[in-house]
């Protein structure tokens, strides 16, 4: 069973964010946001096939490896995902948000989907720094920081484009 199958069962996984200034370790809400947390770990491990904005070509490379955290503002969020590193790439389709949950942007550590409206998910995400309860049913909330939340402030001071999002590492357990 590969891990998209994993996470369209509503399993229990997590992703480690590899950055050039060290981890980020989230849970994913598979339960709550079951699309969305299934296009993200199948973009993660080459999975989900996506076509390179690039090159225009489908592949199943590791989407996430190599990105850049393109867009960082202090006491706001970090955002990266978007293959090309500047904010206009994405995996060549959308797909719909998920706010059954009933989950909001309450407290800081919140990992949610980019997009340009509604239904408009792709590959970008994003973590907050802070609460950012105006963007309640805006912005799918898929998963939450467990440890390494201290290079979020970090990460948005160093600038746009700064910091490298090495590789995304789902696992079935807790990391460390």
């Amino acid at each position: 069973m590969g891990m998209m199958d994993q996470a369209r069962a509503g399993k229990e996984l997590y992703a480690t964010f590899k950055t050039t200034m060290g981890d980020i370790e989230v849970k994913l809400f598979a339960k709550d946001a079951p699309k969305t947390v299934e296009n993200f770990v199948g973009l993660a491990t080459g999975e989900k096939e996506w076509t390179d904005p690039n090159t225009g070509e489908k592949t199943n490379r590791p989407l996430y490896d190599g990105t850049l955290f393109h867009r960082v503002i202090p006491d706001f969020m970090i955002q990266g995902g978007d293959p090309l590193g500047r904010g206009t790439g994405g995996p060549g389709y959308k797909f719909a948000d998920e706010f059954q949950s009933g989950r909001t942007f309450d407290k800081p550590g919140l990992l949610a989907m980019a997009n340009a409206g509604p239904n408009t998910n792709g590959s970008q995400f994003f973590i907050t720094e802070i609460p950012t309860t105006w963007l309640n049913n805006k912005h799918t909330i898929f998963g939450e920081v467990i440890k390494g939340f201290d290079l979020v402030p970090k990460i948005t001071r160093a600038g746009n484009g700064k910091v490298t999002l090495e590789a995304v590492v789902i696992s079935e357990s807790r990391p460390g």
